[in-house]
């Protein structure tokens, strides 16, 4: 059973943010506490040590440790492709998933690397979603049944989940999503996803203002029925079920991010437990994050997708953790501190 079993409306799903664990606060002040007794000057390590509290706050505890990391790429196609959107085939997503599977990609390296189990989840890839420049991506059910499959896929024994996707077009999606949630001119939030050139690009920015046009209305969770896909539902229940079970989150770049936009939409608290592995070079992302208050862990200009970005940013958070537990105090060293 999941927390979203039970769900039956994209109303309810939304009005579970009620019902979720927040922050705990007594954690946070004993992991403050001990960092400001460890042997380094006070913030000597910047991000490190909000990392260290954040994770302090959301596992209760305030020595938090990370002894089992999830990754979940969702994978799935898009209508939107009719519009000439992507410049490689649809197939290529389903030969993407063969080669996570078989351990070829980025982001099987990356998790080897950065310690985290990889699991990706193919969502109906024979079935795509509508062309949201002429209808609704999908309806409530299969909206909410995409939701189950990503709350499903979370593992209740990990200590951090890192969330990526892929999926031919969803750049396009990524942009209708941002651009409906926060507004502004299309274009800014259009880049060339896989490599499209000018003419290309031409044709996304056409794509998503003729979508948000015909789907102006609709707010919340709606947004992710009318202009998301199948991945980016599912992103979305993997990000409420890990609230329900405490596990902080890492998300990866633009179209990850952006993927949670009708959450936080329908109430950012929904994000409380979220963090960003990375800020890409998609141009819309540095404003995407603006809009939804985090702050990238990394900068390093890629723009992959596969949730690479956050296991790179699971090194840093392992690294953060490290220091808070393994670093002597004050009394501990025999060192004044002051």
């Amino acid at each position: 059973m999941t927390i979203l079993s039970e769900i039956a409306t994209l109303d309810a799903a939304a009005s579970l943010v009620d019902a979720l664990p927040v922050a705990d606060a007594d954690a946070a002040r004993a992991a403050t506490d001990r960092q400001n007794s460890l042997t380094k000057p006070p913030k000597a390590l910047g991000r490190l040590e909000e990392l260290a509290i954040f994770m302090a706050s959301w596992q209760g505890t305030g020595r938090p440790s990370i002894s089992k990391a999830q990754a979940l790429v969702f994978a799935g196609n898009h209508g939107v492709c009719a519009q000439g959107v992507n410049p490689f085939p649809q197939q290529v997503t389903a030969q993407m998933v063969a080669n996570f599977e078989t351990g070829g990609a980025a982001i099987n390296q990356l998790c080897r690397v950065s310690g985290a189990e990889l699991t990706v989840i193919a969502l109906d890839l024979d079935r795509p979603t509508a062309d949201i420049t002429e209808a609704a991506a999908m309806d409530e059910a299969e909206t909410l049944a995409a939701m189950r499959r990503g709350a499903e896929a979370v593992p209740g024994d990990a200590q951090v989940l890192i969330l990526g996707e892929m999926g031919i077009g969803n750049s396009t999606v990524a942009a209708a999503l941002a651009c409906a949630a926060f507004g502004g001119a299309t274009a800014g939030w259009i880049g060339r996803g896989t490599g499209s050139d000018e003419a290309g690009v031409a044709r996304k920015t056409d794509a998503v203002r003729r979508a948000c046009a015909r789907h102006e209305n609709t707010r919340g969770l709606g947004m992710l029925a009318a202009l998301g896909g199948r991945e980016q539902a599912a992103i979305c229940g993997a990000v409420i079920e890990a609230r329900a079970r405490r596990i902080p989150v890492i998300l990866d770049g633009f179209i990850c991010t952006a993927a949670t936009a009708p959450l936080f939409a329908a109430d950012p608290r929904f994000l409380d437990h979220c963090l960003v592995g990375h800020v890409s070079c998609e141009p819309g992302h540095a404003k995407l994050l603006a809009a939804l208050d985090k702050a990238p862990i990394l900068s390093l200009d890629m723009a992959l997708g596969e949730g690479s970005g956050a296991a790179l940013a699971l090194g840093v958070l392992r690294a953060a953790l490290e220091c808070h537990n393994g670093m002597a105090t004050f009394a501990e060293a025999g060192v004044s501190d002051g």
